[in-house]
């Protein structure tokens, strides 16, 4: 159990251990919910992606080729028949 102490002006700094237990970095939010009987229930806030994120991890991965829905659909398919037989 670890006892956090409170300022006079009403804040409290958290431990690293308690920090790093919460998986929370520099700049990361706290979620505090407050519960019956003078409980509260404390989490890391986790980020929402965005597509933007997931655009710049992609950019340069591929070979620049576009494929139409038809060709997706089909390579989706392939993947699907191979797992498949691999599991059988």
């Amino acid at each position: 159990m670890t006892t956090l102490t409170v300022t006079g002006r009403g804040q409290v700094t958290f431990k690293k251990e308690v920090l790093k237990h919460l998986g929370i970095q520099p700049g990361g939010k706290i979620r505090l919910d407050l519960l019956p009987d003078g409980r509260a229930e404390l989490k890391a806030e986790r980020q929402k992606g965005s597509f933007g994120e997931i655009y710049g991890l992609l950019r340069d991965k591929g070979n620049g080729k576009r494929l139409s829905i038809e060709e997706i659909n089909e390579a989706i398919a392939c993947s699907g028949a191979a797992a498949g037989a691999a599991l059988g």
